[in-house]
């Protein structure tokens, strides 16, 4: 099962008083039907088959005629359809499709949203791939709207064209977490968020590694230099020109070519009479280095005259 086939079950099981199922079948068949001398609505999801079945039933106090088709491409699957074939005139007065819809209350709203999604909503699988909760709409009027409803619950949606069809879409994990929220799915916010934490402690995991490992090469390479710093003092005679602390820190590099200057700092500390702290090491380093390109440039300069 899909985490939006799962959402929707969910919602199709809730209570909801009249006016919530007033607006829920306004949003559902404003965006999934098809609307002429009759109403035509086609669904994959049973549960939420029943669930428009009764709000029609008990809104407009008629039985709509269900088909069940089975489809075989790509994967089985059973079509739910349903016709309605009576008090169409009520239906298009109630749901005036020029105009937009007309929404007091934020329990209306988010009724309206609600219909609206498990008509034409869609919310990517938390657990496989990125964050991602759409509506997918005819028109750009439609998407608008829908845009316009759930900023106004500060869900930052946006909305692009996608082929011949619009697409009104929330990208931000924390967003469709208060729109589950909103729509009372406890048990889909529950395993939404348990995902989320998940994701996000092992890519906070990985953040640290991946410091961890740049932080190593960048001891490595600085090891590598320092001990060709100081092979160049052996090799030109440099190094009884030094003071006893820093004959002591070369002495441990070339000992411990890989550990950072803090871990250096340490075994210097503990193995002599030296107290030195990762500053000190970085000092000697650094004065390690002015002394060989000093006497590189001296050297230049010597063969240049």
């Amino acid at each position: 099962m899909t985490f939006t086939t799962f959402l929707k079950e969910e919602i199709s099981k809730l209570d909801n008083n009249e006016i919530e199922e007033r607006c829920i079948i306004d949003g559902f068949l404003r965006y999934n039907s098809i609307i002429s001398d009759k109403i035509t609505i086609t669904l994959e999801n049973a549960s939420v088959t029943r669930f428009i079945y009764k709000i029609i039933k008990e809104i407009f106090g008629i039985s709509p005629k269900i088909t069940v088709r089975i489809q075989k491409r790509f994967r089985v699957k059973q079509i739910y359809i349903l016709e309605i074939l009576d008090k169409i005139d009520k239906i298009k007065e109630t749901i005036n499709l020029k105009m937009n819809p007309v929404l007091d209350s934020d329990e209306e709203k988010i009724a309206f949203l609600k219909g609206a999604f498990l008509g034409v909503g869609n919310v990517s699988n938390p657990k496989t791939s990125g964050y991602h909760l759409e509506f997918i709409l005819n028109s750009q009027k439609d998407a608008k709207n829908i845009m316009q409803l759930l900023n106004y619950f500060h869900l930052n949606a946006k909305t692009i064209k996608r082929g011949y069809k619009y697409i009104t879409y929330i990208k931000m994990s924390e967003s469709i977490s208060d729109l589950i929220k909103m729509f009372r799915a406890i048990n889909s916010l529950f395993e939404f968020e348990d995902t989320r934490i998940y994701r996000d402690h092992k890519n906070m995991v990985n953040r640290l590694n991946n410091c961890e490992l740049a932080n190593q090469e960048k001891t490595i390479k600085s090891g590598i230099t320092q001990l060709e710093e100081i092979k160049y003092l052996e090799e030109n005679d440099l190094v009884s020109l030094l003071d006893d602390k820093m004959k002591i820190v070369i002495a441990y590099r070339k000992k411990y070519p890989d550990v950072s200057y803090q871990e250096l700092a340490n075994i210097i500390t503990m193995e002599t009479e030296y107290k030195v702290g990762k500053s000190g090491i970085n000092h000697h380093f650094r004065n390690l280095k002015k002394i060989k390109e000093t006497h590189e440039k001296r050297r230049a300069n010597k063969n240049g005259n």
